[in-house]
This record gives C-alpha cells, sequence and structure tokens, in this order.
C-alpha cells in the first residue's frame, strides 16, 4: 500500500465567502499542494484552533474586519497562547491603512498583505505566499487529519 501524502492545513478567516472562493481558486490555480479550510469570523477561528480534534493549520490568512471578534483580538489572543504563537498569522485584509499594517505587526502578524485588485494578481499573491511559507520556510507542521488532495476546501 502506497502511504498517504499529507499536505499542510491553510486556515483562512474571513467572513466573506466571496474572498474564499477566490482565494481557493487562486491557489488551484497556483498548483498549491494545501488543504485549505475557512471560519467565518474571529470566533470560529478561536473554537477550531482550541477544538482538540482539529489539525492545527501550518499557516492562517487572518482577514482583519469581521464580525464577533476582529482580526486584531484574534492575533493578539493567539500570540498570547503558547501552544498557537508558533503558527504563522498572515493578515489577508482590504484594508491598506497604515495604522492597521502598524498595529498587525505589532500584536505578532508574520507578514501583512492587502487583498489584491484582480484575480491573476491574487493568483501570483498565493503562489509567493504559498512558494514562501511552505516551501521555504521551516514550519511547525502538524498531521492533517483529512485526506490529501490538491486544494481542498472546506467552509
Amino acid at each position: 500500500m502506497k502511504p498517504q501524502t499529507v499536505y499542510p492545513v491553510m486556515l483562512m478567516a474571513d467572513d466573506d465567502p466571496d474572498d474564499f472562493f477566490l482565494t481557493r481558486a487562486a491557489l488551484e490555480e497556483s498548483g498549491a499542494q494545501i488543504q485549505l479550510h475557512r471560519v467565518a469570523n474571529g470566533e470560529e477561528l478561536l473554537d477550531y484552533l482550541f477544538d482538540d480534534k482539529s489539525a492545527l493549520p501550518s499557516l492562517i490568512l487572518l482577514d482583519l474586519n469581521m464580525p464577533l471578534k476582529d482580526g486584531k483580538e484574534v492575533l493578539s489572543i493567539l500570540k498570547s497562547e503558547p501552544n498557537l504563537r508558533q503558527i504563522p498569522v498572515v493578515v489577508y485584509t482590504s484594508s491598506t491603512s497604515a495604522d492597521d499594517i502598524m498595529s498587525s505587526y505589532r500584536l505578532g502578524a508574520s507578514t501583512y498583505i492587502s487583498k489584491p485588485n484582480s484575480f491573476q494578481s491574487l493568483v501570483e499573491t498565493m503562489k509567493t505566499l504559498c512558494s514562501y511559507w511552505l516551501d521555504v520556510a521551516a514550519l511547525p507542521f502538524s498531521e492533517a487529519e483529512l485526506p490529501p488532495t490538491t486544494v481542498q476546501a472546506t467552509g
């Protein structure tokens, strides 16, 4: 029997299903070999991460403007938790505000990316993001519980 490949889990926290759909499509187009999961707000993100049954993600894409708990609140909580602070958090938002950029880095964001304006730019952004974070950088991967696919989306 052939051993099963386990792809890294990327967790996207974004309340806009269209942004998730476009990001998933861009990841597929870029050839990323990941499992993509989605949560719709900050509380769902924290529930996912504190659930013992969920595989910890290798990377989190975090929108700042979400209901219930916004991205900055969540980032502050994540970086104060010993079991979660090692997960890279890419703030991935429509804001280009210097204040949002500065406060995100102060709270522990690994990177800040403003959402691109075109699909082709999004594909290039996702290709670069995955190339660096999943191929170049050494990350504390966790075992994924879902069977591998090129891009597996939930949410």
